[in-house]
This record gives C-alpha cells, structure tokens and sequence, in this order.
C-alpha cells in the first residue's frame, strides 16, 4: 500500500492537526491516545512515512522499539504502574486504523485479550505455523 501522507499521523507530524506530546526527537513522536483504552493510552510513531511494520525501514524500526522501551519505562514509573500491553497492528485486516506505522502502549493489569498462558494451543497445528514462518524467513 502507497503511503498516504494526508493520514492524520502525517498531519500530527506536520502540525496541522494538535496532539498532546510526551516525546519527540528527530526520528519519533510519542504522544497520547485521545481515544484511550485505559488511563495513559500513548502511541509512539516514526517520522518515516510507514504504513506497516513490513514497509518500515529496519533502522528505523530498531530505533523506533527504543523509544517504544523508553516511554513505556516512562509510563510506568509516571503511572506507578508494573503492567503495559505493547500493541502494533499491522495492516487493514489487523485492525490497524490509521496508514502510518504505530505502537500502542496501554498500561494495564488486565486486558481484553484473555489472560496470557491460560489454555494450551493445538501443538501440531502450531508446529504447522512454525514451519511455514521459517520457510518464509
């Protein structure tokens, strides 16, 4: 997918469209989530024009996880919170809304994804998936 550089992320990035700031160098931006799924909802995004984590450049991406790392720290410590679900979604059919690379970070205990590690998975079926990811690396 051709980036669309009139996405709202692109727009923030211009300053045409106000966002509310808790990091930005010369490669990211981190700012608040103004539709939050809990209290300190923050997204983090390149400066590059992504779409996908797959179109993203991989220094930008290693960069971008640092910063990604950074304020998550950040949101802990400013939360007083021991908990954040990392989320990125990865294209339309992922759910992703907005055509620019993003990560979420949602401070939290509990989600809505269930409970991580509480049902064990159909192991010849995940050794299926395995094997198919590695052919494709």
């Amino acid at each position: 997918m051709a980036y669309d550089d009139q996405n709202i992320f692109a727009k923030i990035l211009r300053g045409e469209i106000p966002a509310i700031k808790v990091y930005e160098d010369e490669k990211t931006l981190a700012f608040m989530d103004i539709m939050p799924q809990a209290e300190g909802h923050t997204l983090v995004i390149p400066k590059s024009p992504a779409v996908t984590l797959l179109d993203l450049d991989p220094e930008d991406a290693a960069y971008t996880i640092q910063i990604v790392q950074k304020v998550a720290k950040a949101i802990e410590t400013a939360l007083e919170r021991k908990g954040i679900v990392l989320m990125q979604l990865s294209g339309e059919e992922a759910g992703q809304t907005v055509p620019h690379i993003h990560f979420h970070l949602i401070p939290s205990s509990v989600h809505q994804l269930g409970k991580h590690a509480s049902q064990m998975g159909d192991q010849a079926k995940i050794v299926a998936l395995a094997e198919k990811i590695k052919a494709a690396l």
